[in-house]
Formats: structure tokens, C-alpha cells, sequence
């Protein structure tokens, strides 16, 4: 799964917006609207700030596991 399809799922099954991300995570919504239509990919600094915020693994954010 693709990076975009693997947040997508996690929003939905969160019941969370991409504001409400952005805000957990400390980046702009406008980051994460383009994370969603694959034009970028979070750094290893915001994936690392992801993986804390809500304790989670970097391998489910990363597609390396299905589970999170």
C-alpha cells in the first residue's frame, strides 16, 4: 500500500480530519491535503513526530506492517 492509501485508511478509521492531524502532528493542513493526493511524502522528522503522537510504529506508516 501506498503512503497516501495507508493515511487515508487512518483518518477514516480514526474519525479524524486532516486538520485535526496536522494540528496532533505540528504541520499544516495544506501538508497533509498534499500527502493525500500523493504530491509529497512526509520527512523522517514528521514521520517521527506521526510514529509519537499517536504511538504507533513507523513501519504502519510506512506500509511495512498492517497493523498498527
Amino acid at each position: 500500500m501506498d503512503f497516501r492509501t495507508i493515511l487515508k485508511e487512518f483518518l477514516t478509521e480514526n474519525g479524524m480530519t486532516q486538520a485535526a492531524f496536522a494540528h496532533k502532528i505540528g504541520v499544516k493542513p495544506s501538508q497533509v491535503s498534499e500527502w493525500l493526493h500523493g504530491k509529497a511524502k512526509p520527512g523522517y522528522d514528521t514521520l517521527k513526530a506521526m510514529s509519537a503522537a499517536f504511538r504507533i510504529s513507523a513501519d504502519y506508516f510506512l506500509g511495512l506492517t498492517d497493523s498498527y
